[in-house]
């Protein structure tokens, strides 16, 4: 009954995950038809019978954002037409979380503009990883299952470091809460980075609050994009007198010049997960390390399917 009634489709932005995903679960991929007319207009069929069902629908809205997004509304709405009984839009990497607040006047709050889209489109839940704010579940007028990705990537320090041995540090002050638990689970002392940001998408680090002299640190954040704030504060923390600098981040979004700072940057490694698909370019790039966050989406896919708690995945 499990199987028979659980239907997971796939967007175009991620298939790789969607396909471990499925295999985690022990269940085949939906089929469905993306297609596109010669005005750039999206066009998706889903080809099989999803009366009933309970549909899973993932998609990250990583780059092209608005194309990616587009295509989950579209299929979202397919699904709805088509009968399903509850769909929910899993959504590993959340676009336009950034712009979750007014910056300036007359500036938009597109973060919640993007969650009403969703919703009318028919999803009637959402399960999602590593927001950059939270908050940003309260967007949404229907149930939101937030995970986080902290127990892979606390299973690769234990593997590969001792507790002892490291620190870890916050880019910035928003992150300092999701640093602290990391420190908590690996009884590690904590740094947080002081960076003044002049303009978007540029940074400038000041100074570092914290001992990380003879220290390995490992600075813990949602996302790099540009990558100027990681390689800026790796810069900062050798010269504090940190033996090494390895990163790790869930969302390898990796615009503009990322891949460039991060090849000459002095960081050992950037560990990240598989909620956006890299690049070729990023592929080969040594330093970079790639953990899947399949089976802990997989899990949660699957109590949410069969109404259990999926309390103990946040461990």
């Amino acid at each position: 009954m499990f199987v028979n009634h659980l239907k997971i489709f796939s967007g175009s932005a991620n298939r790789e995950l969607s396909e471990k995903i499925c295999r985690y679960l022990a269940t085949p991929l939906g089929h469905s038809t993306l297609k596109r007319f010669s005005d750039g207009e999206l066009f998706v069929e889903i080809d099989e019978n999803v009366r009933g069902a309970d549909v899973f629908i993932v998609q990250p809205t990583c780059t092209p954002v608005n194309e990616n997004l587009m295509e989950l509304l579209i299929m979202i709405d397919a699904a709805r037409r088509a009968s399903a009984r509850r769909i929910t839009a899993v959504i590993p990497y959340y676009g336009y979380a950034r712009q979750d607040r007014k910056t300036a006047p007359r500036t938009p709050i597109s973060a919640k503009l993007v969650a009403n889209l969703i919703v009318v489109a028919g999803a009637r839940r959402v399960l999602t990883m590593d927001l950059h704010a939270g908050q940003i579940q309260g967007f949404f007028d229907i149930p939101v299952d937030h995970l986080y990705a902290l127990p892979v990537f606390l299973q690769y320090i234990k593997e590969h470091f001792k507790g002892n041995e490291i620190v870890i540090v916050s880019p910035d002050a928003g992150g300092v809460e999701r640093a602290r638990e990391y420190a908590k689970r690996l009884e590690s002392t904590m740094a947080i980075v002081d960076k003044r940001r002049p303009r978007p998408n540029e940074s400038e680090v000041m100074s570092i609050i914290g001992d990380v002299r003879d220290k390995i640190a490992v600075i813990i954040d949602d996302m790099v994009d540009t990558a100027g704030t990681i390689c800026k504060a790796a810069e900062a923390i050798l010269d504090r007198g940190a033996r090494e600098v390895y990163a790790i981040a869930t969302h390898p979004v990796l615009s503009g010049k990322a891949l460039e700072r991060i090849a000459a940057s002095p960081l050992k490694a950037l560990i990240v997960s598989d909620t956006i698909p890299l690049r070729e370019e990023a592929k080969v790039l040594d330093k970079i390390k790639v953990l899947s966050v399949a089976n802990l989406l997989g899990e949660a896919i699957r109590r949410i399917h069969t109404d259990d708690s999926i309390s103990s995945l946040f461990i």
